[in-house]
C-alpha cells in the first residue's frame, strides 16, 4: 500500500474524530441541560494532545521513516481499523445522547448495559487501544503504535478509574 493511501486513511480517521467532537459538543449541551456533571476534567487536555499527536505521528513516521510491510498485512490492519470504527460507532449509537468524549453523568440516570456494553465494560476503550496499534501498522509505523500504546495505557488507567467512579452512582438499566 502506498503512502498516499495511508495518508488518506489517516486523514479519514482525523475527519471521523472531528465528527465525534461535534457530536460530543451537541451531547454535552444535552447532558448539561439534564443536570449532567463532568468528571475528570484534568485528564481531558492530555487526551486531546495524545489523540492529535497519534494522527500526526502516523503521518510523520510514514513520511520520515517508512517501513515496508506486505500488502496482505496492510489490508489486515485496515480491516482491524475499520472494525474498531464499527465498534466505536456501535458504542456511540448505544449510548445515544449520553455518549461524549468527556466523562459526563446525568444524576439519576441509568447505566447502559446493552449493545457492546453487555459484552465488556469499556468497549470504546478497547476500540481505541486496538486502533492505536492497527492504524499505524497499516504502513509499518511501529514507533507511533508503540508510543501511543504506552501513553494510552497510562491514560486509560486514569480514565477508566474516573469513569467507573462517575457511573457507580447510576443504577443498572
Amino acid at each position: 500500500m502506498g503512502v498516499g493511501w495511508f495518508l488518506a486513511i489517516v486523514g479519514a480517521t482525523g475527519a471521523e474524530r472531528l465528527v465525534e467532537l461535534r457530536l460530543g459538543k451537541r451531547n454535552l449541551a444535552w447532558s448539561l441541560a439534564q443536570g449532567g456533571v463532568e468528571h475528570g476534567q484534568g485528564h481531558w487536555p492530555f487526551m486531546v494532545v495524545l489523540h492529535t499527536g497519534f494522527l500526526v505521528g502516523c503521518v510523520a513516521e510514514a513520511l520520515l521513516a517508512p517501513m515496508a510491510v506486505s500488502l496482505g498485512f496492510s489490508l489486515a490492519m485496515v480491516a482491524v481499523a475499520v472494525a474498531c470504527q464499527a465498534l466505536r460507532w456501535w458504542c456511540i449509537q448505544t449510548l445515544g445522547p449520553r455518549w461524549n468524549p468527556r466523562v459526563i453523568v446525568v444524576p439519576g440516570g441509568e447505566r447502559v448495559t446493552g449493545g457492546p456494553y453487555r459484552l465488556f465494560p469499556h468497549p470504546n476503550y478497547v476500540a481505541v487501544a486496538v486502533e492505536g496499534l492497527a492504524l499505524p501498522m497499516i504502513f509499518g509505523c511501529w514507533r507511533t503504535a508503540a508510543a501511543f500504546t504506552v501513553l494510552n495505557f497510562g491514560l486509560m488507567v486514569v480514565r477508566i478509574r474516573c469513569e467507573n467512579e462517575a457511573i457507580s452512582q447510576l443504577r443498572p438499566r
